[in-house]
């Protein structure tokens, strides 16, 4: 069983990946593994999109059955095999975005309130993931968005479990195993 689940930062789509796969027993992979080469801080510098595509499907040949979380919608095309279950999460944006605060100062600490580059880092990824609800055209903004994923969502040739709710992570996991 191959699965992957996405959604906008803060859907829950790590925490929910991570269960899920506890449960099934299988591996998870999280596209910020690949995305993202390792920091510290975290998430400062990009990975070549080659090397990441690379990484990725060399990791999902060591098993037949895993968890993929994250969105994946812009690393091209055979980068990844066919899934088997596709799950996409969307939150209310302001769950999502409290959610997203209350996440970066635990990862980050007040830092993100006092240090002037961190501060603007933390501004703009707030601001980033604001505008993930908003419409693009009207907004221009050109990152991931909800229109992006329902595009892509419409683009597949498959059904997908849309889990659209504030879930707990067993009621979410209920709804995967129901469907399956």
């Amino acid at each position: 069983m191959k699965i992957h689940i996405f959604g906008a930062s803060g859907s829950g789509v790590t925490t929910l990946g991570k269960a899920l796969a506890k449960k099934l027993n299988i591996p998870y992979f999280d596209s910020d593994q690949y995305f993202w080469i390792p920091t510290d801080p975290p998430f400062i510098t990009k990975r070549n999109p080659k090397e990441r595509n690379d990484l990725i499907k060399m990791a999902l040949t060591e098993s037949d059955d895993w968890v993929f979380g994250g969105s994946s919608v812009s690393w091209g095309d055979g980068v990844f095999p066919e899934f088997d279950l596709i799950v996409f999460l969307w939150l209310p944006p302001e769950v999502r975005l409290n959610r997203l605060k209350k996440r970066e100062f635990e990862r980050y600490g007040s830092v993100i309130y006092q240090d002037p580059e961190r501060i603007k880092k933390y501004q703009d990824f707030i601001e980033w993931a604001t505008n993930y609800d908003i419409d693009p055209i009207k907004s221009g903004f050109t990152g991931r968005s909800l229109k992006v994923h329902e595009d892509w969502i419409k683009d597949l040739d498959k059904e997908i479990l849309q889990i659209r709710g504030d879930f707990t992570v067993e009621e979410r996991i209920k709804k995967i195993i129901d469907y399956l």
